[in-house]
């Protein structure tokens, strides 16, 4: 592994910060994990999805409700993943560790792995966010180029015109493709990965055969393999888009500050807390809809200063972490609308597509 490390012996801005969250939190005597928001959305995310999936295997319905309903089932679990998988992963689900990993097996039950995404995303990401050469999160070549650090090739002229067709295929190549990869390479990029215990090992073999099987074998059977095939591929499309494009919009702007990791050991001068206030952005904080399906993570600063608080407690905490930056000096990425947050993301790709003065030969 690459050896990155910050200069946390004086971590003035997040003690300060940190002293002010846990004074909001005594204050109004909360708990830091989630609470009947965030269940009641679980109640309604899960049941929804369960709902979708079984009218289209025995619903009767013409073909293009079927293609919408496939769509919407795609965003439903996209809305599961934000919400449930995510908090639970995190440990801020339930105050119950247990409660924390059956929620969190809803990452299998998206196609992937719990296991394999809390290294990649809970280690890696939020240690090393926006470092290349280590955080897989902005690791897509040779298809993109997401950092200036990062090797140009002449397609990347065009990445801003056809990389919202590539983030259709994330959930594909998660199910078919890279979790693979991690199980026999044993890492997470250049992250090795820590051992697996059989109860690892037979989670990951289980739960693949049983998503293949209510998939795409029993759809078949049931439907036949044209409309399984053309369903299946709508759902995982807006599932792969939706998940892709949410993260990318965290990360991946104008504003948004990037670092790079060599064999070399390297020290950031930053304190880890100042480095995620740079690499990362909030999006649409006053929309109440976004902020519901995406599981508060539009406030994507807030959860990485604290991601073993649920996201429920996001939009009050933002106010302080606002607050703290602005006396410490510190840029508060932020984009106001969805729209405007997509539209730096797009001017971003373009401008990181251009051929650039000196090119990198490896």
């Amino acid at each position: 592994m690459y050896k990155v490390t910050f200069n946390n012996k004086n971590k003035v801005f997040f003690n300060a910060l940190k002293a002010n969250v846990d004074q909001y939190f005594a204050e109004n005597n909360l708990r830091r994990t989630g609470n009947w928001k965030l269940y009641l959305k679980s109640f309604i995310l899960i049941p929804v999805a369960t709902a979708i999936y079984l009218s289209l295997l025995f619903v009767p319905m013409p073909a293009w409700t079927g293609i919408l309903l496939s769509g919407l089932f795609g965003f439903t679990l996209a809305s599961i993943g934000f919400n449930v998988m995510h908090d639970a992963c995190h440990g801020s689900y339930s105050t119950k560790s247990w409660v924390n990993d059956i929620m969190g097996l809803s990452m299998n039950a998206l196609g992937g792995n719990a296991f394999f995404w809390k290294l990649k995303h809970n280690i890696v990401h939020h240690t090393y966010t926006n470092i290349d050469g280590i955080d897989d999160d902005i690791n897509n070549r040779p298809f993109m180029r997401e950092c200036s650090t990062q090797k140009w090739y002449p397609m990347h002229k065009y990445q801003h015109n056809y990389m919202f067709f590539l983030y259709g295929f994330t959930s594909l190549f998660l199910l078919f493709i890279t979790d693979y990869i991690k199980y026999v390479t044993r890492k997470v990029y250049t992250t090795p990965l820590k051992p697996m215990d059989f109860r690892e090992h037979l989670v990951f073999w289980v739960s693949k055969l049983i998503y293949i099987g209510l998939t795409i074998v029993l759809p078949i059977m049931l439907l036949g393999w044209q409309p399984w095939l053309i369903g299946f591929l709508t759902m995982h499309f807006v599932l792969g888009l939706t998940l892709a494009l949410t993260f990318q919009l965290a990360h991946v702007v104008e504003h948004a500050e990037f670092d790079f990791a060599g064999m070399e050991p390297k020290k950031i001068e930053n304190e880890w807390a100042i480095h995620q206030v740079k690499t990362t952005a909030d999006f649409a904080a006053k929309s109440k809809l976004v902020s519901w399906f995406a599981g508060g993570l539009n406030f994507q600063i807030e959860h990485h200063l604290f991601p073993r608080i649920s996201h429920v407690h996001y939009p009050e905490i933002s106010k302080i972490v606002k607050r703290t930056c602005e006396e410490f000096g510190l840029q508060y990425n932020y984009f106001p609308t969805l729209g405007g947050a997509i539209a730096s993301h797009y001017r971003f790709m373009r401008e990181l597509g251009k051929r650039p003065a000196e090119l990198r030969v490896a």
